[in-house]
């Protein structure tokens, strides 16, 4: 059903608005790691929590320099108003046209629902995709599994 782009593989690469005026490019986070969470919309309440909770562990993820994304279909009047009511610090990508296409680059999109899976994925500051999970839409996956890969990244950095 789903094709999650497995540890290994290199990142698509994208380029999506983040605001009505700017666009985050994936090759220009390289250098440095990138957490991609993928999300089914604003405002449910899985995602506000989830979102929120990457929010208050980004001094965690700075800790590591690694840039932290949220990725869903919304649009990015969505995303602003969103973000703002939820006082979020980090970026959020509209998937928005084509609808879903990065999604489905990266295997998480549901035709059925039309909004992307609940799916992370951490890239090396190369690109490649060294941890991926797919969660159920339902459940808040957390951050263990995010920090755990950052760990592993930060290891194998200082051991060259």
């Amino acid at each position: 059903m789903y094709r999650l782009l497995p540890a290994g593989t290199q990142a698509p690469e994208f380029i999506l608005p983040s605001t009505p005026d700017q666009k985050v490019s994936l090759s220009e986070l390289r250098g440095r790691p990138v957490v991609l969470a993928f999300y089914p919309a604003d405002w449910s309440p899985v995602c506000s929590d989830q979102m929120g909770m990457y929010n208050e562990m980004l001094p965690e993820f700075e800790k590591y320099d690694a840039e932290i994304m949220g990725i869903s279909v919304d649009g990015v009047w969505s995303h602003a108003a969103f973000a703002r009511d939820r006082k979020l610090h980090f970026p959020l990508l509209a998937d928005f046209e084509p609808k879903g296409d990065v999604s489905r680059r990266y295997g998480v999109y549901s035709d059925r629902e039309g909004e992307s899976e609940r799916a992370l994925f951490v890239l090396d500051q190369r690109g490649v995709i060294r941890w991926s999970y797919l969660s159920a839409t339902g459940i808040n996956p957390g951050a263990n599994g995010i920090l755990a890969a950052l760990d592993r990244l930060g290891k194998g950095k200082t051991s060259k």
